[in-house]
């Protein structure tokens, strides 16, 4: 698409919308000015491409389309069928694996696929060959309460919150904690890496059905061939939930012992954080689960979004790309860089470091809970979130650590150059603030935000965010 194509593309859009209401158009506008002015830092966001939005605003957004390619609920699917065709053909050969169901509207729903898939094949398909009928309708009251109380009666092992895991590995809060009886491994106290003997002595404590790996908060890599073996040593189904590094696994960044995709019996992920597509999910398996993993929906999943799945095939083919392969890699050279530059100035990190696109700053060495840090960035055009830090003193809410990533930032064209300078302005922010009469309150003078905003600005000057799109 030529760069006057995309400018007249958007502002007719934009045009249509105002027709109807305005106020959403004036919204959408306001959106892409505040991204284009703000340090975008936050880890689990990326600036999709002109062609990848385009691709979510048609005419698939009005079609039913629950089953899969070829058996449909609904007549009218050839065109749904070919959109997620491509997008299935994308991905696996983006990413080597066997088996791709890329109908998931995000990533808790590509989990809920996945952890139902399993139970489907360890729980339920056996109870039914033992009670010798084909499908759970043709069980009798007795039988279908007992296997009802069994589904319910399984157990997870996950990493734990304040490690860097993610709420929907099992805990309370999410529904993956209703479904589970969840237990955690956590990191070593004195490194906060993943210590594995300790992981293998808690499964075989715990004998979980399915062991979890991923993260949204870890900082390094995993190694997931020690992690299958652990899983296959208690007989558990090993699943990874590559959603924030999946474009590491694309772009080749993450090979061997650290791609999951050889290593798991089933991979999720979302398609929007560092892989760059739209917001949604994606399951990748192999050809054991794969019938089950195809039942999504209406398993777990109502209708697939078939726009969004036109958007989720333009990323991936995009994602296959030789460039993907330098961007990927650039992502962690930024995060390094960044991560340096704050360990100079005497920032504390979770780790001491980073090996993929994520870093983790401890703010407690500024005297600031998480929350304070994240306001005061805020408030300065640094776009963050807080997060939890192992042991966390002040909880998941207030927490003592903020999260930063390089995907976006990346996307932007900012290079090792530019983090060091982001360091900079993160550092003198955080250095400024001090602590006020409560876990939320803090002090920041005015005008060193302005400044620092002023900076940032500066700083995003010469990477400018979709340069062809003027509304105007």
């Amino acid at each position: 698409m030529s760069l006057n194509a995309e400018s007249t593309a958007f502002r007719s859009a934009l045009e249509v919308i105002r027709a109807v209401e305005p106020r959403v158009a004036d919204a959408i506008g306001a959106e892409l000015a505040d991204q284009r002015e703000s340090l975008k830092l936050i880890a689990s966001e990326n600036y999709a491409s002109p062609a990848t939005l385009l691709a979510m605003g048609n005419w698939f957004s009005d079609k039913y389309a629950e089953g899969t390619i070829g058996r449909r609920f609904y007549a009218g699917c050839q065109n749904v069928d070919t959109v997620e065709a491509l997008a299935a053909e994308h991905a696996k050969e983006l990413f080597g694996a066997a088996h791709a169901y890329v109908q998931p509207h995000s990533g808790i729903d590509a989990n809920l696929v996945a952890f139902w898939a399993i139970l489907a094949d360890r729980v339920e398909s056996p109870a039914l060959k033992k009670a010798q009928v084909r499908q759970v309708n043709d069980l009798t009251e007795a039988d279908w309460f007992a296997l009802r109380r069994e589904l319910g009666n399984q157990r997870m092992l996950g990493m734990s919150l304040d490690a860097g895991g993610h709420l929907t590995h099992g805990f309370r809060p999410n529904i993956s904690g209703k479904m589970f009886d969840q237990r955690s491994y956590g990191t070593d106290p004195a490194t906060g890496l993943i210590d594995y003997d300790k992981v293998a002595e808690a499964a075989r404590e715990f004998k979980p059905l399915i062991l979890v790996a991923g993260y949204s908060a870890y900082p390094r890599k995993v190694n997931f061939r020690i992690m299958r073996e652990i899983a296959d040593s208690v007989g558990a189904t090993f699943m990874v939930d590559m959603a924030h590094f999946a474009g590491l696994v694309a772009g080749k960044v993450f090979t061997g012992d650290f791609d999951p995709v050889p290593h798991a019996h089933i991979v999720t992920t979302t398609t929007h954080k560092s892989l760059r597509g739209p917001r949604g999910g994606m399951v990748l398996c192999g050809p054991e689960l794969a019938d089950q993993v195809d039942r999504g929906c209406p398993m777990v999943l109502g209708g697939p979004l078939p726009h969004v799945m036109a958007a989720k095939a333009v990323a991936l083919a995009e994602a296959r790309r030789p460039d993907f392969a330098d961007y990927a890699q650039r992502i962690v050279d930024n995060a390094q860089a960044l991560a340096d530059g704050l360990l100079r100035r005497g920032a504390k990190l979770v780790t001491g470091g980073t090996e993929n696109h994520l870093v983790l700053i401890d703010v407690t060495g500024y005297g600031l809970t998480g929350r304070q840090a994240e306001q005061a960035l805020l408030d300065s055009g640094i776009v963050t979130n807080r997060n939890a830090v192992p042991q966390d003193p002040n909880g998941a809410w207030y927490t003592s650590g903020i999260r930063i990533g390089t995907p976006a930032l990346t996307t932007r064209g900012l290079g090792t150059a530019e983090m060091d300078q982001t360091a900079e302005l993160i550092h003198t922010v955080l250095n400024q603030t001090t602590s006020g009469e409560s876990k939320a309150k803090y002090v920041l003078d005015p005008a060193l935000a302005d400044t620092v905003s002023k900076q940032a600005s500066d700083l995003l000057a010469g990477f400018p965010l979709y340069p062809a799109v003027d509304l105007g």
